[in-house]
C-alpha cells in the first residue's frame, strides 16, 4: 500500500515537473512578441495569461471526469491536449498570430488543468494529514521544471535558428515531452482504496468526510469560496508579472540575453523552493496565517522592483518567486482544509478562477507598462505595474483576515 502511495506521488512529481515548462514563458516573450505580434508585448503575454486562465476550465472539467472515471485517464487525456496545443503552436505565423492564443494558450491551459489539480488531489488523498508537505513537494516540482527546462529551451531556440525563429521547432520538442511524460505517469496515478488508513479515520470513509467535505454546488454557496478566490486573484499579481517579464526586465537593466536568462532561472528555482518550504511551514503555522505572511512579503517586494540595480535584480526576482511559490502551495491546501478532500480536484478548479483572472489582468497591466517602457527606452516606466501588484497584495491580506474571522465563527 505504501508503495502505491509513493508511486502516485512520484508520478505526480514527474508530471508537474513537465508542466513547469509553462512557467518559462519569459524565455519566449521577446522573440514571440517581435516575430508574431509586431513587438506588442501585451498581445504576446496574453498567450501565457490565457494558459493560466483556462487552467481553471481544465481543472473543473478534469476534476469531474476524475471522479467519474479515474485520475490516470484524465491525466492521459490532458497530456494529449497540451501536446497537441504545443504542436499546433509550432505552425503559427505572423499572419495568424491569434492561433497562438488558441494553441499554446487555451489548449495548453485546458490540458494543463486536466493534469494539475487532479494529480494534487490524488496525492493528498494518500497523505491527508500532511497536505501542506505533500502539496508543497508536488507543486514545487512544477516550479523546479522551470529551472530544468530554461537552459534546455534556451539551447533549443539557439540550435533551431535563434530568437524569433527557433521557437517553432522548440514547441515541437516540448509537445513530444508532454505526451511521453503524461502517458507514462498516468499509469501510476490511482486513488487509495476504500478504508485506506491515514493515522486516523479512513481517508475515504464517510466518517472522515461527512463533516468537512462539500460538493462543488455546496462550496459555491459558501462566502468562504468567494473570499479565497478573490484573495487568490489579488495574491498572484506580482509573481505572475515577474514570471512573465523576468528576462526582459533583466535585459533592460543592462544584462545581455545570456545573463538575463538567469532571471528566469532565479524566479523558477525559488518559486519551486518556496512551494516546498512554505508548504511545510503552513502545516505548523496554519494556512491562513502563512498566506497573510506571504502576501505581506509580496506587497513589500513589489515596491522594490524599481530600486534594484546590478545583480540585486536577480536577488529581488528570486525573492518574489519564493513568496509567489508559497502562495501556489498554500491555496490548494487551504481549499482542502475548508471544503474537504472528496471533491478537491473540482473545487480547487473553481478556486483557480481567481488565479486565472489574476493572470489575465496582471499580464495586461504589465504588458501595457512594458510597452510604455520600451517606447521610452526606460524600464523604470514599468514600475507602476508593480505598485498595482503591491496594492492588490495588501487588499488580499484584508480578505484573508475576514476569512479567518468567518472561519472561527463557523467552526
Amino acid at each position: 500500500m505504501k508503495k502505491q502511495g509513493l508511486s502516485c506521488v512520484l508520478a505526480a512529481i514527474a508530471i508537474q515537473l513537465t508542466l513547469g515548462i509553462a512557467y518559462i514563458w519569459s524565455v519566449f516573450q521577446t522573440g514571440i512578441a517581435n516575430s508574431l505580434f509586431g513587438g506588442n508585448n501585451a498581445a504576446a503575454s496574453l498567450t501565457f495569461s490565457l494558459l493560466l486562465a483556462t487552467l481553471t476550465i481544465g481543472s473543473v472539467i478534469g476534476g469531474r471526469l476524475a471522479t467519474k472515471y479515474s485520475t490516470g485517464v484524465v491525466v492521459f487525456i490532458g497530456g494529449i491536449i497540451i501536446s497537441a496545443g504545443f504542436f499546433l503552436a509550432s505552425l503559427v505565423r505572423a499572419d495568424y498570430s491569434w492561433l497562438l492564443w488558441i494553441s499554446y494558450g487555451i489548449m495548453g491551459g485546458v490540458g494543463m488543468g486536466f493534469t494539475y489539480s487532479t494529480t494534487i488531489a490524488c496525492a493528498q488523498k494518500w497523505y491527508p494529514h500532511k497536505k501542506g508537505l505533500v502539496t508543497g513537494i508536488i507543486v514545487s516540482a512544477l516550479g523546479f521544471g522551470g529551472v530544468v527546462f530554461t537552459p534546455i529551451v534556451e539551447g533549443l531556440i539557439q540550435v533551431f535558428g535563434g530568437r524569433g525563429i527557433g521557437e517553432a521547432k522548440t514547441f515541437i520538442v516540448l509537445s513530444a515531452v508532454f505526451l511521453t511524460v503524461c502517458s507514462i505517469g498516468s499509469l501510476f496515478l490511482k486513488n487509495p482504496p476504500e478504508g485506506h488508513k491515514t493515522g486516523g479515520a479512513a481517508a475515504n470513509s464517510p466518517a472522515a468526510h461527512i463533516v468537512n467535505s462539500l460538493s462543488p454546488s455546496q462550496m459555491l454557496r459558501s462566502p468562504k469560496f468567494y473570499l479565497i478566490t478573490a484573495a487568490f486573484m489579488l495574491a498572484c499579481m506580482g509573481g505572475l508579472m515577474m514570471i512573465g517579464f523576468a528576462k526582459p526586465i533583466a535585459e533592460a537593466k543592462g544584462f545581455v540575453p545570456a545573463i538575463a536568462a538567469i532571471g528566469v532561472l532565479a524566479v523558477s528555482m525559488f518559486n519551486s523552493i518556496g512551494r516546498l518550504v512554505w508548504g511545510m511551514i503552513s502545516d505548523k503555522l496554519g494556512r491562513i496565517r502563512t498566506i497573510i505572511l506571504l502576501l505581506t512579503g509580496s506587497a513589500v517586494l513589489s515596491l522594490l522592483v524599481n530600486m534594484a540595480e546590478g545583480y540585486w535584480v536577480f536577488i529581488l526576482i528570486a525573492l518574489i518567486g519564493f513568496f509567489y511559490g508559497g502562495l501556489l502551495s498554500n491555496f490548494p491546501s487551504l481549499t482542502a482544509d475548508l471544503f474537504g478532500p472528496t471533491h478537491m480536484a473540482t473545487n480547487y478548479g473553481f478556486v483557480l478562477l481567481g488565479f486565472g483572472s489574476g493572470a489575465v489582468i496582471s499580464s495586461q497591466i504589465a504588458g501595457h507598462f512594458r510597452n510604455i517602457a520600451v517606447r521610452a527606452d526606460d524600464i523604470d516606466l514599468m514600475f507602476p505595474a508593480f505598485v498595482i501588484a503591491s496594492c492588490c497584495a495588501a487588499a488580499g491580506i484584508v480578505l484573508m483576515l475576514i476569512l479567518r474571522v468567518l472561519n472561527r465563527k463557523t467552526k
